[in-house]
């Protein structure tokens, strides 16, 4: 019996998964526009940012959604929490499921690198413009691309609504650096570390989500043949234990109240809120917004396409991609300070331009 046809012979748990309107009434902004408009949101300063999987498209990382909101592929059934965490034998396949995935889709998202709107909006958080990103994206990217600052810690500018693919866990809590997981995983999988050095040495990389999953299926992977290996701390305990999760929020999964907490902070300390790249279809971003608009504050949003913001009153939306306005945003905003601040000059110098292929989209018409 296959995962998709355990879910259906077992009770589930009542989860909705994130939707958008199926329509928008926004048209596409002209870059020139979109630039001044986003420069006069930003002059003021104290500007907080959420980010989502639209900012990393151009770091090659592929997004959920197309240009009008919809998966982009149509099948699209992702592992929930408490899928992921029961102690059956189903949930043991559910992680053999994920892991295998996961162990696939890592390395090219670890290997990713920023692109230039990372580098535009870690260019505003150096100059003070804006001081805390929020950001829905596990990948990292935006840290990589602020560590060119030496007056900013990473770790306090910058909150991960949904966690990080960057570290896992057991269930008994034993922390495990992802690159030392990986690992484990090559040991007691050398069938698919074999295929990775494939995948390395012939450059043919299968395609990769936001969270790091690749459809293994499409490569006949058998989820049931993936080993999981113990936790090594739990083994030193005399107890073994196969069950990790990366810290990465799930669905059907709370956020903890400290990121929580921490979120909100974040947007009442700010002056308004700028919104890029999402959707806002998970309701952990969309409160956001809504406790921003019922502070009065001015948003504005960054997106092609629909979001869950369209039509919301005090929501200004434009329709543009960050990667095409946000540099010259930045150079519009800062004039003389690009060139006497060498950090930000070489952080608008930096960042690959590398998106997708315009075909990779799993959705037929008609």
């Amino acid at each position: 019996m296959s995962v998709g046809d355990e879910r259906s012979a077992q009770p589930r748990m009542r989860i909705s998964i994130p939707t958008i309107p199926t329509h928008s009434t926004s048209t596409p902004t002209p870059p020139a526009e979109a630039i001044q408009r986003v420069v006069e949101f930003l002059a003021p300063g104290t500007v907080a940012l959420i980010t989502g999987a639209g900012v990393s498209v151009d770091s090659g990382i592929r997004a959920y959604r197309g240009h009008d909101g919809r998966y982009m592929n149509p099948n699209y059934q992702p592992i929930l929490y408490h899928e992921l965490v029961d102690e059956t034998e189903r949930g043991f396949t559910f992680r053999q499921r994920y892991w295998l995935r996961s162990y696939l889709g890592y390395q090219p998202v670890v290997s990713a690198l920023p692109n230039t709107t990372h580098y535009a909006l870690a260019a505003l958080q150096h100059a003070s413009v804006v001081p805390r990103i929020i950001t829905q994206n596990v990948d990292g990217l935006h840290h990589k691309a602020l560590s060119l600052s030496h007056l900013i810690n990473p770790q306090e500018a910058i909150l991960e609504l949904h966690g990080t693919l960057h570290r896992v866990r057991c269930k008994h809590g034993h922390p495990v650096d992802r690159s030392t997981f990986q690992q484990m995983l090559s040991l007691a999988n050398p069938q698919w570390k074999a295929f990775l050095d494939d995948v390395e040495r012939t450059g043919n990389k299968p395609r990769t989500n936001p969270d790091g999953d690749v459809d293994a299926e499409s490569l006949g992977a058998s989820y049931t043949s993936f080993t999981l290996p113990d936790c090594p701390t739990c083994l030193l305990q005399n107890r073994r234990n196969s069950t990790h999760k990366p810290e990465v929020v799930f669905f059907g999964e709370s956020i903890s109240q400290e990121v929580k907490d921490r979120s909100f902070l974040d947007v009442e300390r700010s002056d308004r809120l700028m919104i890029i790249g999402t959707t806002l279809a998970t309701y952990s971003a969309f409160r956001l917004l809504k406790h921003a608009v019922e502070l009065r504050k001015p948003v504005l949003v960054v997106n092609v396409g629909p979001t869950r913001a369209d039509g919301v009153p005090g929501v200004e939306k434009v329709d543009v991609a960050s990667g095409v306005v946000m540099p010259d945003v930045v150079r519009a905003l800062l004039g003389s300070r690009v060139q006497d601040d060498k950090v930000i000059l070489e952080m608008l110098q930096s960042g690959v331009v590398n998106p997708p292929p315009a075909d990779d989209d799993d959705r037929t018409e008609g």
